[in-house]
């Protein structure tokens, strides 16, 4: 009996993002103290960044403590949009540009483009959204058979898995697999 290969990690961050679509969720920008390590925002509320903190947290990956950890290690790196002096763990993670600093410390950005082939499931993208803010998501395989992938994300309505990669400015790509 032929043994089948166990889902690679991009599978399985898809598999763990589509999943994120079958929940109720209000959108909820909200600042909330939370635990630390392993601290989510309530289950039905968040924002974008909650997907893809919630889709690497069911990898058994906690952004918030990767995130606040290198923060620690390396504020001067880090945007200072909120006029923050130090590290926050209740938001750092949170926030569209501080998990592109992260991603891009981390050796994971990869080039933008406009051609959809270099999208591949499990990559994250951010963008950016009217009224010029951020906005993340993760690329998942496009249901309809196309050749473009699309996205889930939450812009508002909750997570959703939509044919959306291309329809904002993408300011980001990133293939962040940890080991």
């Amino acid at each position: 009996m032929a043994q089948t290969a166990a889902p690679s990690f991009a599978e399985r961050l898809v598999q763990a993002a589509l999943e994120r679509v079958k929940h109720t969720v209000r959108y909820d920008p909200a600042y909330v103290v939370l635990d630390y390590p392993r601290g989510d925002v309530p289950a039905d509320t968040g924002v974008c960044t909650d997907e893809v903190i919630r889709s690497y947290r069911a990898l058994g990956i906690d952004l918030q403590k990767l995130v606040h950890e290198d923060m620690k290690r390396a504020f001067d790196s880090y945007p200072k949009i909120w006029g923050l002096r130090s590290t926050d763990k209740n938001i750092d993670h949170r926030r569209v540009p501080n998990l592109q600093t992260f991603f891009k410390r981390r050796g994971a950005a990869l080039p933008v483009t406009q051609r959809a082939e270099d999208y591949l499931p499990g990559d994250i993208i951010t963008c950016t959204v009217p009224e010029n803010l951020p906005h993340i998501a993760i690329v998942v395989p496009a249901t309809d058979g196309s050749a473009t992938p699309w996205i889930v994300h939450n812009i508002g309505s909750g997570p959703r898995h939509e044919n959306r990669l291309f329809e904002f400015p993408i300011t980001g790509h990133y293939r962040y697999h940890p080991r």
